[in-house]
């Protein structure tokens, strides 16, 4: 069994292997956003929010199933950020007092001049850092950490795609001790990266 890695919290790492299914929402004055379900237990675990607050563009929240807020994610603006050779994003956690931690960072290329143009993904915790394998809008692709191992798989459901065109319903294939709310916290920054569900 692999041993969790718990980066938002241990209660989101599941020892056994999961099959969850995100179901994309429309975009509405709201900002749009997708749901994520349960296969086995039919029910909602996670909620992602696009921000509808001007100012605060790209800002997306990861939400738990009564809509509590768990993870708060946002593109690094400015200058420097506009002119560097990558985009970054920042991911944080939040307390029920409002408060905010740094729990990750995604790192995006935004120049040709860079050699490997994999997204990277960059945790507090030492020795657990991540990449993007594959090509998210296709919903074929794979978070891969540091060893080379898949902790998530991107698929569209073999069942639902002869009879849908869009990418609309898609599952992710979660290892058995990856923190899903960490999973699907990075798969809400490659969802706005793509101008998909979350971008409004």
């Amino acid at each position: 069994m692999m041993m969790a890695k718990a980066i938002i919290g241990k209660v989101y790492c599941s020892t056994a292997q999961k099959v969850l299914v995100v179901r994309r929402r429309p975009n509405v004055v709201n900002g749009g956003g997708f749901v994520v379900m349960d296969c086995s237990a039919q029910k909602v675990l996670f909620r992602v929010d696009g921000s509808f607050v001007p100012g605060k563009k790209g800002d997306l929240i990861l939400r738990e199933a009564d809509g509590g807020a768990l993870l708060l994610m946002r593109p690094m603006g400015g200058m420097v950020q506009a002119l560097g050779v990558y985009k970054k994003w920042k991911g944080y956690t939040v307390d029920y007092h409002g408060s905010r931690k740094l729990v990750f960072s995604l790192r995006e290329p935004n120049s040709c001049l860079v050699k490997n143009n994999a997204i990277r993904i960059f945790t507090r915790s030492r020795g657990c850092d991540f990449k993007i394998s594959g090509y998210f809008p296709d919903k074929c692709c794979a978070i891969v950490d540091s060893k080379g191992n898949q902790v998530a798989q991107v698929e569209i459901m073999k069942e639902v795609q002869e009879f849908m065109e869009s990418k609309e319903l898609y599952h992710v294939v979660v290892k058995p001790g990856m923190d899903q709310a960490f999973v699907f916290g990075v798969i809400a920054i490659l969802d706005y990266i793509y101008g998909e569900s979350t971008h409004c």
